[in-house]
């Protein structure tokens, strides 16, 4: 039986809930647009390369919520609480997940499924080895279960010496989140995917 994370059942799951989400959010996302652009000197969409199926990268899209000057590979690509680079609005953004809306375009382009690991950079997607690199068969989420275990992640950063950010990050919880959502992946149904919709929904309103 093939998996429901690479069956086309879950593909069209996937495409009607993004043009469900994208047809209802659409009003507020042009408010947030020009929400952002009227905060700060910069386009109101950020695009970052990530890696996604099959080791392919593709534009992963945001609102921005950085600064212009730093938002585009000025800086430790990792951020964390109380990191500068972030607009006011920014912070508004990230605390309700809104900057997330645009990657529901992601998944009507088939580059992102609703749930799904999530998608990272070339530079640490590289570090992988052995069963971990089984992840880069499946189309990266915008949820996962490593998304909702790790929803503090940038809290956590902040305990972490600059320094030792990105070895912190590559050696500790990049393999933590990688080996959660690949254990989920290999065994997800519509209605596990169902459940992390409802969750995650759930811990944003926390």
């Amino acid at each position: 039986m093939r998996l429901w994370s690479l069956s086309s059942g879950k593909r069209f799951f996937d495409l009607a809930g993004a043009v469900l989400v994208l047809t209802a959010a659409s009003p507020i996302m042009v408010m947030l647009a020009l929400a952002v652009k009227a905060s700060s000197r910069g386009p109101f969409l950020f695009r970052q390369n990530r890696v996604g199926r099959n080791g392919q990268e593709f534009p992963v899209l945001k609102f921005r919520t950085m600064h212009c000057n730093h938002g585009n590979g000025s800086g430790p690509l990792i951020t964390r609480s109380g990191d500068r680079r972030v607009t006011w609005m920014g912070k508004w953004l990230r605390k309700w997940k809104l900057d997330e809306l645009p990657q529901f375009l992601n998944v009507v382009s088939g580059d992102m499924s609703l749930v799904g690991p999530r998608p990272d950079m070339s530079k640490y997607m590289g570090t992988l080895t052995g069963k971990d690199r089984n992840i880069l068969y499946f189309r990266p989420g915008i949820t996962s279960p490593a998304t909702l275990k790790f929803r503090n992640e940038e809290e956590e950063l902040a305990k972490v010496p600059a320094e030792e950010l990105e070895q912190f990050y590559i050696n500790n919880l990049l393999p933590q989140k990688i080996r959660t959502d690949l254990d989920y992946v290999e065994s997800a149904t519509f209605s596990s995917d169902c459940r992390i919709l409802w969750r995650t929904f759930l811990s944003i309103l926390k």
